[in-house]
This record gives structure tokens, sequence and C-alpha cells, in this order.
């Protein structure tokens, strides 16, 4: 078991960002048994869960003409358009069944304001909205934090980057996390990472 002070923050590990879901990550569903085999050794641990209304602004299919993935631009800066993906109460935003979601000790639930996505699990995309996550962790007496699930480039990247920001030690465990890699963003997503003082770790 882990010292007290760390928790491991497992993100995103949906049916609709594994294989055959609406924004699948390449083998996204292959991390699922190591994710199993690292979650119970941490004294606290956080499953997040994207969590999106139907009518939600970053969704391509709520803008007349746009394309999946095509970029636009939001008041809080540039949105990639997401194909529908991760609509609340769907079988899409429930866990991959094979994760041991039953051992978290909380489940923080991000995207879930129609006007605004949230990639990361501290922040949502204006950078100054909280999930609440942060205070969590304060209480709870954490200082290190170890990353794992989907996607590398997106919800991971940005809720290590932001972690790191608010004083915590972070390592990012690649080998239990898979990317979407969209036009190199994998590798800005790294670099965005180390300099932010983030380990990054297989």
């Amino acid at each position: 078991m882990r010292p007290d002070t760390h928790a491991l923050i497992v993100i995103d590990i949906q049916n609709d960002f594994c294989p055959g879901g609406a924004l699948a990550v390449a083998g996204g569903d292959q991390i699922v048994d190591r994710v199993n085999a690292l979650i119970r050794k941490f004294p606290v641990r956080v499953l997040t869960q994207d969590w999106h209304p139907a009518d939600h602004t970053s969704f391509a299919a709520n803008h007349p003409g746009a394309a999946p993935f095509s970029v636009t631009t939001m008041p809080y800066g540039p949105q990639v358009l997401w194909p529908t993906h991760c609509v609340q109460g769907t079988a899409g935003a429930a866990f991959h069944a094979d994760l041991d979601a039953d051992a978290a000790d909380l489940v923080i639930r991000k995207g879930f304001r129609p006007g605004i996505d949230s990639y990361s699990a501290f922040f949502e995309n204006d950078h100054k909205t909280p999930t609440g996550l942060e205070g969590y962790l304060r209480t709870r007496g954490v200082t290190d934090l170890t990353l794992v699930g989907l996607a590398t480039d997106f919800c991971v990247g940005y809720t290590a980057i932001d972690a790191a920001g608010l004083g915590f030690n972070v390592t990012v465990l690649e080998g239990a996390c898979r990317a979407i890699d969209l036009d190199g963003s994998l590798d800005a997503a790294q670099g965005k990472m180390r300099a932010a003082g983030v380990v990054l770790a297989e």
C-alpha cells in the first residue's frame, strides 16, 4: 500500500473512449487490467467520468455543418468539436465493465455544464471553474498523485498540468494510459507536462 498522502486518479475509462465507443481511443481497453492491479494499492482512489448533456456545445452535432474534430472558438478559447460522446445516463458514459470502479472513494463527473467543456479533473476549460477535486484531496491530506487513464494528450494531460500547478507532486504512468494523438497532440502534451514538472513514467 502506498503512503496515506498518495492518491490514484483514474481518468475517464468509459465505454465511449474504448474500442467500439463513440470517441474510441486505440487500445483504450488494454489498460484496464493494469489499472485494476494498481487501484487497491493506493489509500485514496478517485475516478473521473465525462458526463455531458446531449446539447453540449463541444459536440460537432450541435454546430450545423461542423465536422467532428474541427476547431471552433468558445468564450474560453479554442475548442475541438467532438463526436457526441459520454452523454449522461447512456451506456457510452458508463465505466468499462471490467474496471474495478467499486474501489473508488470518489467519482468526479465533469463536462456537465452545457456551455463549457472540461478536460481536467480540477478545472473546466476556462481554467478557473473548479470541480471540487482539489478540496477533496487537500482534506484527505494528499500530496502526491499518480494519474492513469484516457486520453494521455487530453484529459490526463490537462489534469496532470493543473495538478502540478496546484502544488501536487504528479506522476503520469504512460503505460497505463492511451492517447488520441490528434495532429501531434501527444508530443505537445508530453512537452507541456514535462515543462510543468510532471514525471512521465512507464
